[in-house]
């Protein structure tokens, strides 16, 4: 063990505490930036410095109610949260985050855990990052030829015909209820599954599907990643014991931290640089990912059964 490293009982790892401390500060960067969690990325790092998968899971949905706190404060005291929305999104979230933790145990007892981990975020890092690449190239375009014409943010699609309809007077909105709630269904699922607050998938959904204003946007999400996430966090602890709290405190510090100064520096970067940056560190995870399913190891096991 080195001077700075620390032990990690559930985990069952010793890890250098500094370098935990810059993992959380730069998730809690992305969560006052961008209104994401963080976990996206979290969860498959600390994979790479060698958490086990279902623990790696388990603490990051814990860290990052700490920073989704933090940068959700900031948000609010600029009045940049939707609170009905953001109520609604949770009902879904929480009833998600019920039946993903489900998965994650069916998953634990087949064995199956780790290897759906890493192929489900190979595969929506790549997909999301290649999106994000080609969204923020076209966004720089039009900005280097602003006479090309914009598209209208308000069109509407069949989705904004469905039934139960709800004005939400901070969006500037008039929409079914169902939209938010089936949402943070699906994002629940997400963070319970795969360690991840959702923000990755909700900050474009509210954006391009439900037709939210941009500013409202970040503070929106991460007031309902808050309580989804401890959900996740209180139901891994319980049916799984995979929540490390050391590791889990750790990362809180540096996230929280992290939070206020990506909040204020989101407010001063242009928006398709940023965006073109983090598609690219979305992009480099995933590769990462694939390499590592894709290696030959250099340890090989076989289990053989043996006749009694």
């Amino acid at each position: 063990m080195g001077i700075l490293d620390i032990y990690l009982p559930i985990a069952g790892v010793s890890l250098d505490v500094v370098w935990l401390l810059v993992l959380g500060a730069a998730v809690g960067v992305l969560s006052g930036v961008f209104g994401v969690g963080g976990g996206f990325l979290l969860t498959p790092l600390l994979i790479f410095i060698g958490v086990p998968p279902a623990v790696a899971v388990a603490s990051s949905a814990n860290q990052l109610v700490g920073a989704s706190v933090s940068g959700a404060l900031a948000h609010w005291r600029r009045g940049n949260v939707d609170v009905v929305m953001g109520v609604l999104m949770l009902l879904g979230g929480l009833a998600g985050s019920a039946f993903g933790v489900w998965i994650f145990t069916l998953l634990r007892r087949l064995g199956q855990v780790e290897l759906v981990i890493s192929l489900s975020y190979a595969t929506l890092l790549s997909i999301l990052g290649w999106l994000m690449l080609v969204e923020s190239s076209r966004a720089w375009l039009r900005r280097r030829k602003p006479g090309q014409p914009r598209r209208k943010l308000h069109q509407h699609n069949w989705l904004h015909g469905l039934p139960l309809k709800l004005r939400f007077r901070r969006s500037k909105l008039y929409i079914s209820a169902l939209l938010p709630i089936f949402l943070g269904f699906f994002v629940g699922v997400l963070s319970a599954v795969l360690g991840v607050g959702g923000g990755f998938i909700m900050v474009p959904a509210m954006i391009y599907l439900l037709r939210m204003p941009t500013a409202v946007v970040p503070g929106t999400s991460l007031f309902q990643i808050i309580f989804v996430t401890s959900s996740v966090t209180v139901l891994q602890a319980i049916e799984n014991n995979t929540v490390d709290v050391v590791l889990a405190l750790v990362l809180l510090v540096g996230g929280v931290i992290g939070a206020q100064l990506g909040t204020r520096w989101g407010a001063k970067l242009r928006g398709e640089e940023l965006r073109a940056l983090m598609a690219l560190l979305v992009l480099a995870v995933a590769a990462k990912l694939v390499f590592d399913l894709t290696v030959r190891p250099d340890n090989l096991f076989s289990v053989v059964g043996l006749d009694t």
